[in-house]
């Protein structure tokens, strides 16, 4: 079994070791070595020197050479990286893949990003005060990055994290999730073998939530990027010192409409993709669907015939539609929240039993309770609820009234019901005969109310991740 040491510079002897298995079978994947508050001062105060001393800055034609590597780096084993993905985080195979993809896009747009970053000139002039004045704006890194993340996206979450930190410039550290290290720790050291010093680039597999808490609210931290729960998020960002800037992306309970005249052919296929996608463990998933009364049976029969036909089992199995949940405690609490729904009057369409410790079927619920948890609160799980409406407004306003709001859709072929749920459904973004999964790395990408603060994109990162720096030249020549 691989051993993974800290990759802390000059770390010492590590707080202890954390084994990681595969949530399928449990079976061990490889130790990693743990990191105390010890490591976290070693870390931060490597970081922060880096940062303060300005004549060590990466130019930018350094950072971009590095990225190009990586990004080869990773195209010449990306199935390897796949395998790996797919082994410690239960996403499978084919869906895998694609993130490894996506991940290696996202090492080109952080590139695109940086021959494309450029500041401004400042009007100057426009009154007796500004006169015989140029001014104009660069950017440069705001600080130390320290980055949390999570398991769902084992690799492309540290790309939009980490490439993102070096591209902007700035020395970054990165706690992985605790159940997915692994693909974190391989791309760290890609970075590395592409030619970024050790230096700018660390990552603490943390031995205890008094070490994790302990790198986040230094005051040497610039930049606080964390991907996770929204219990967790908030109360970090509660503890930041003053002046560290944040984004936070958190999950959501997606809501998606399906007016009368959805195409169902198309939306059928669509939202059983977004619904059920990673075994549902995504924080725009699909989760509440409000189907027009006229076609919401017609529809749920459909649905159940579509995902009954799905495969669940050993994610590395290029076969399989469906894998594990992370974690066998995540099985039970699912399959609570769903005979706790049945129980409450919800109709059991498909699923509903626990495959085994680590799988649960895709599932879909008939008439949810309104006040039951898989109406009211994220499940994170492959389970979907039908809900029929009479009126799209009172759609809307079910769907709008939960204190979470991150991305949302509706199937219709008006151009007019399409822009009206555009414009009231509570959402960062709206998808129009697509499901509310949707994604690509470089689009905007926010959680909204309790779902998040900030916006995420590569794009969008890297400019969080750096200051817009002004110079005013005054001379009686201008």
């Amino acid at each position: 079994m691989a051993r993974h040491a800290l990759l802390i510079v000059d770390a010492g002897a590590p707080a202890g070791t954390a084994v990681v298995t595969a949530p399928f079978d449990g079976k061990l994947l490889a130790e990693v070595e743990t990191g105390d508050t010890r490591h976290v001062d070693k870390a931060l105060a490597t970081a922060y020197a880096l940062y303060r001393n300005r004549a060590a800055w990466l130019p930018r034609h350094e950072r971009i050479a590095i990225l190009r590597r990586v990004a080869e780096l990773m195209t010449e084993r990306a199935e390897a990286l796949a395998i790996g993905a797919a082994e410690e985080g239960g996403k499978p195979l084919v869906d895998s893949r694609v993130e490894i993809t996506r991940a290696i896009d996202g090492i080109g747009l952080c590139v695109e990003s940086l021959r494309g970053d450029h500041g401004e000139v400042v009007p100057m002039g426009d009154t007796p005060a500004g006169a015989h004045r140029l001014a104009f704006t660069q950017r440069e890194p705001i600080g130390v990055v320290v980055a949390v993340s999570a398991f769902n996206h084992p690799l492309n979450l540290i790309v939009h994290q980490v490439a993102a930190a070096v591209a902007a410039g700035c020395p970054v550290i990165v706690k992985p999730a605790d159940d997915t290290p692994l693909s974190c720790i391989r791309f760290v050291k890609l970075l590395h073998e592409a030619g970024l010093a050790p230096e700018w680039c660390q990552v603490l597999v943390a031995a205890s939530v008094d070490a994790s808490e302990r790198l986040v609210t230094d005051a040497r931290v610039g930049f606080f990027s964390f991907i996770g729960s929204a219990r967790v998020g908030w109360m970090l960002r509660s503890k930041l010192a003053p002046g560290t800037r944040c984004v936070l992306e958190h999950g959501g309970a997606a809501p998606l409409i399906l007016a009368a005249d959805a195409n169902l052919d198309v939306a059928v296929p669509a939202i059983a993709k977004g619904g059920f996608y990673h075994a549902g463990q995504v924080c725009v998933s699909v989760q509440r669907i409000f189907a027009d009364r006229s076609i919401a049976r017609t529809f749920a029969g459909r649905l159940v015939a579509h995902v009954t036909d799905l495969k669940t089992g050993d994610p590395t199995d290029a076969t399989i539609d469906i894998g594990p949940l992370i974690r066998p405690a995540e099985v039970q609490r699912v399959h609570e929240w769903v005979v706790e729904a049945v129980a409450g009057g919800a109709e059991l369409l498909c699923g509903g039993e626990p495959l085994s410790d680590t799988c649960y079927p895709p599932t879909v619920l008939y008439a949810p309770p309104r006040d039951a948890r898989v109406s009211t609160a994220e499940i994170f799980g492959p389970v979907v609820s039908i809900t029929e409406y009479d009126d799209i407004d009172a759609a809307i306003e079910q769907a709008n009234e939960l204190p979470v709001a991150f991305q949302a859709a509706i199937f219709t072929q008006q151009i007019d019901t399409a822009l009206y749920a555009f414009r009231h459904l509570d959402a960062a973004a709206v998808m129009v005969n697509d499901h509310t999964a949707f994604r690509v790395d470089g689009m905007p990408f926010a959680g909204l109310r309790e779902s998040g603060l900030g916006v995420g994109g590569i794009g969008h990162t890297i400019r969080d991740m750096t200051i817009e720096k002004m110079l005013v030249v005054h001379s009686p020549s201008l």
